[in-house]
C-alpha cells in the first residue's frame, strides 16, 4: 500500500504540474514575487481595517476589483473564490450544506482579468485536499467503550489515523518482520489515538508522551473505561486520610511554604513514594503499574526530538529491542518539527506519521527581512517579537525554503503570525450561517477598535514610515488591545457588544483606568452613530477576510511541503510522502507527513 509503485505522488500537488519539483518551484516563486499575495497573507490585519487612511479595503484592492465586488453579493463573491469553475462536489460530513451555487466556469463572469488571474494562481498552488478513497478503507468503527470522550470529529480522525498507522506498520513489517515494536505518541493529550491503537482491534504497544499530568490522569481513567487497564483499588484509613487533607494552620509569614507543601503532598499518587515530576523537562515514568497494559505513559516536555533521556523509561526489558514509529494527531506548532527530527536523531526511531495543526503556534527560524516588503501593517510589537525569534526549530525547517532566492535578491521564505493564523481557516467548509456569524464578529471588533482609537484609548501616534507607493508619509502606530471572545448574546447588536467589551476591559487592571477616563461618557446614541456611519464597510471587511482565508490555503500548503522537503533532505530517510487521510469537510487539517528510515 505504501510502496512507491502504488503511491503516484509524494505530495498531492495539482494535476497542472508534471512533477513535485515543478510544483514546489512554481509555488515558492509565486509567494515570493506576488506583492498582492504578500499583502493579503500577513500584510494586513482586520483590526486595522477602519483605523487607517485610506482604509485597508481601498489601499489593498485594485479599483476594478472594488467596482466588481460592489455589483456582487457576498455569496456570489465566495462562489467566485472557492467554487466557480471547479468540478461540482459536496464536502461530506457537514451537518449543514455549503451555500455555494451551482458550479460555473470562471470565464464569462465579468470579473477583471487581474482578479481572474489571481484566483487561478491561488488555486493552482493549493495542495489537493480530497481524501483518497483507497486509503484506510478497512478502518474499523471504534467500539463505544474505546471511543469514550470523543465527539464525532475526533472519532473520524482517530478511526482513520489508527487504520492508516496499522497499515503502515503492516507494510513496513512485510519488508522487515518485526520492524516496529512500539508506537510513540508525541503530545498524547487524552490519548484517544493511543487508546484506539492499543485496543484489541490493533493490539499495538503504545508509549504516550505528554507534558501535562492532568491529561495523563484523565487518559488513565478512560483506559479503565476502555477495558485497557484495571481500576486501581486504594485501601486507606479514611479518618487519617481526611485529617491529612485538612490544611494546617500556619502563620501569615509561612503561607507560601504551606501552599507549596500542600501542592507537593496532593501531587503524590497514593501508594507512591515519589512526588509527581515538578520539572516536566525531566521525564517521569508512570506511577501506576502498567505491566499488563499495552499503554505506557511518560510525563515529559519534548525538546528537539531527542528521546535518549526517555529510552530507559520506555522498555522494561532492554532498550535494544525498541523499534519505534512516532505518531501524532494534530501536533501543535513546533511539536511536529520535533517529531520529524526524532526520526534522524534517534537510532531507535524507524518511521514517523504526523498530522499537524495550529500553524499560528509555530516559531520563526529566519531573522526579519532587511525591508518591510509588501505590507500595510502599522508597527506592531507582536510582529516584531515573533519575527525576531530566530528559533532553529521554527519555520521553515527545510534548507530549500530557508535559502530560497527571491527574484529581488532576498533570501528565505517567511510567514508572519497573521498569515499562519489564517492558514488554519477552512473556507471550503464555510456555511452561510457561519459566515454571517464570524463576519459580524470581525466587523464589530474592527469598529470597536475605531472607537478606541478615536477616543484615545489606543495609542495612535503617527510614525514616520514608507507606504505601499514608496512615498514618505504618516501611518497610525496602533497597539491594539487584546479583547478576546465575548458571550454569544453580545453579538446580537453593536451596542450590546461595546458595553460588554467595555465591562471586560474595565476588569483588566492594565486597561481599567484608561477605559474609565476615555469611555465613561460614551453614549448609546454615539455607538449607534458609529454603526450607522460605517455599516457599509461590513461587506468590504467580509470581502477582505474571505480573500485572506482563500489565499492562506497556499500558506498551509507551503508549510506542509516544507516539512516533507526537510525529510527529503535527510540522507537517513529512505522514503517520505504526504497524504490526505481525513475527510476535509469533517477535519480540514487532514494531511499526514510520513517518513521512513532506510
Amino acid at each position: 500500500m505504501f510502496s512507491a509503485t502504488v503511491r503516484q505522488k509524494p505530495v498531492p500537488f495539482p494535476e497542472c504540474f508534471s512533477d513535485v519539483d515543478e510544483y514546489v518551484e512554481s509555488t515558492l516563486d509565486f509567494i515570493s514575487s506576488s506583492e498582492l499575495f504578500q499583502k493579503i497573507c500577513g500584510g494586513v490585519h482586520i483590526l486595522e481595517f477602519l483605523t487607517q487612511d485610506p482604509d485597508l479595503y481601498t489601499a489593498l484592492l485594485p479599483s476594478d476589483w472594488r467596482q466588481f465586488f460592489e455589483s456582487r453579493d457576498l455569496v456570489a463573491i465566495l462562489d467566485l473564490l472557492l467554487r466557480d469553475g471547479l468540478p461540482s462536489q459536496e464536502p461530506s460530513g457537514r451537518s449543514a450544506a455549503p451555500f455555494y451555487q451551482e458550479s460555473r466556469t470562471l470565464d464569462g463572469l465579468g470579473a477583471p482579468d487581474s482578479l481572474f488571474h489571481y484566483i487561478k494562481q491561488i488555486r493552482q498552488h493549493i495542495l489537493d485536499r480530497q481524501k483518497d478513497s483507497s486509503l484506510c478503507n478497512n478502518n474499523l468503527a471504534l467500539p463505544r467503550h474505546v471511543a469514550v470522550g470523543m465527539n464525532s470529529k475526533k472519532m473520524h480522525e482517530v478511526s482513520n489515523l489508527s487504520a492508516y498507522v496499522d497499515n503502515l506498520v503492516s507494510d513496513l513489517s512485510s519488508q522487515n518482520p518485526g520492524h516496529i515494536s512500539h508506537l510513540v505518541d508525541f503530545g498524547s493529550g487524552q490519548n484517544y489515538l493511543g487508546r484506539a491503537l492499543a485496543s484489541p482491534a490493533y493490539n499495538k504497544k503504545v508509549i504516550a508522551i505528554e507534558s501535562k499530568p492532568l491529561n495523563i490522569d484523565g487518559a488513565r481513567s478512560m483506559d479503565v473505561t476502555a477495558k485497557l487497564a484495571k481500576k486501581e483499588v486504594i485501601l486507606r484509613n479514611k479518618k487519617q486520610y481526611r485529617s491529612e487533607q485538612k490544611p494546617e494552620k500556619h502563620s501569615s509569614g509561612n503561607i507560601g511554604q504551606a501552599f507549596d507543601a500542600v501542592q507537593l503532598r496532593d501531587a503524590m499518587p497514593v501508594g507512591d513514594t515519589t512526588a509527581r515530576n515538578p520539572c516536566p523537562e525531566q521525564p517521569t515514568k508512570s506511577a501506576r503499574t502498567e505491566e499488563d497494559s499495552n499503554i505506557q505513559y511518560i510525563q515529559s516536555i519534548i525538546q528537539g526530538g531527542d528521546l535518549s533521556s526517555l529510552l530507559p523509561y520506555m522498555d522494561k526489558s532492554s532498550t535494544s529491542s525498541l523499534r519505534l514509529l512516532v505518531v501524532s494527531l494534530h501536533s501543535c506548532g513546533n511539536l511536529l518539527h520535533h517529531g520529524l527530527r526524532s526520526l534522524v536523531i534517534n537510532p531507535s526511531v524507524h518511521a514517523v506519521a504526523l498530522v499537524g495543526c495550529c500553524y499560528n503556534l509555530l516559531t520563526e527560524r529566519l531573522p526579519p527581512p532587511s525591508s518591510q516588503g509588501a505590507s500595510l501593517r502599522s508597527p506592531n510589537l507582536r510582529l516584531e517579537q515573533t519575527s525576531s525569534a530566530c528559533d532553529p526549530h521554527g519555520f521553515p525547517i527545510s534548507e530549500r525554503l530557508a535559502n530560497y532566492k527571491h527574484r529581488n535578491g532576498s533570501t528565505g521564505i517567511r510567514f508572519n503570525v497573521t498569515a499562519r493564523m489564517m492558514a488554519v481557516q477552512a473556507p471550503g467548509n464555510w456555511t452561510e450561517k457561519e459566515c454571517n456569524s464570524f463576519f459580524t464578529r470581525h466587523f464589530y471588533r474592527a469598529l470597536f477598535q475605531k472607537i478606541l482609537v478615536d477616543k484615545g484609548v489606543v495609542d495612535a501616534e503617527v510614525a514616520d514610515s514608507e507606504d505601499i507607493l514608496g512615498k514618505r508619509g504618516g501611518s497610525p502606530k496602533v497597539n491594539p488591545i487584546v479583547l478576546g471572545s465575548l458571550r454569544k448574546a453580545c453579538y446580537t447588536s453593536f451596542i450590546l457588544y461595546v458595553r460588554a467589551a467595555i465591562e471586560k476591559l474595565k476588569a483588566d487592571p492594565n486597561h481599567a483606568s484608561s477605559i474609565e477616563q476615555h469611555l465613561a461618557d460614551l453614549t448609546d446614541e454615539e455607538i449607534l452613530r458609529y454603526e450607522t456611519e460605517y455599516g457599509h464597510k461590513k461587506k468590504q471587511l467580509s470581502i477582505v477576510w474571505s480573500l485572506m482565508a482563500f489565499s492562506a490555503q497556499v500558506v498551509e500548503s507551503v508549510i506542509v511541503v516544507d516539512r516533507w522537503q526537510w525529510l527529503r533532505e535527510q540522507r537517513e530517510v529512505k522514503e517520505c510522502w504526504v497524504e490526505n487521510i481525513f475527510d476535509y469537510g469533517i477535519s480540514p487539517r487532514n494531511l499526514v507527513v510520513v517518513g521512513v528510515k532506510g
